[in-house]
């Protein structure tokens, strides 16, 4: 048997499945279009908006987590045994595409279940 145990921070915690970012802008944005119509200004602010932190959650995160990763093994490999610090830089901070598409899945679903008519 495995000795995993539950990891309460992931929960609160950047990257990992789905885009809890994602869901909760995509749902936010398909609720304007429910409510308000999908030709209102509103809707195009929501979707803009939400246009921009799925991006972000994908792209310029994801690069960054990349970053810190191959950050991480120069100090490993360059100090190994004379570490300058013990703090590792964040290696999980975004979202694939797949992760990133299931959020919003999930958030216009939810909307859509929520507020559908």
């Amino acid at each position: 048997m495995g000795t995993r145990k539950l990891d309460l921070r992931y929960f609160v915690s950047t990257g990992g499945f789905p885009s809890a970012h994602s869901a909760m802008v995509s749902g936010a944005a398909w609720a304007c279009g429910i409510l308000e119509g999908f030709n209102s200004p509103l809707f195009a602010i929501a979707a803009v908006f939400a246009s921009i932190v799925m991006f972000d959650a994908q792209g310029v995160r994801w690069a960054a987590s990349r970053q810190a990763r191959i950050l991480n093994q120069i100090m490993d490999e360059l100090f190994q045994g004379h570490p300058i610090s013990d703090e590792r830089l964040k290696e999980l901070l975004g979202h694939t595409p797949v992760q990133v598409f299931a959020g919003a899945a999930i958030g216009i679903f939810t909307a859509w279940f929520m507020l559908g008519r």
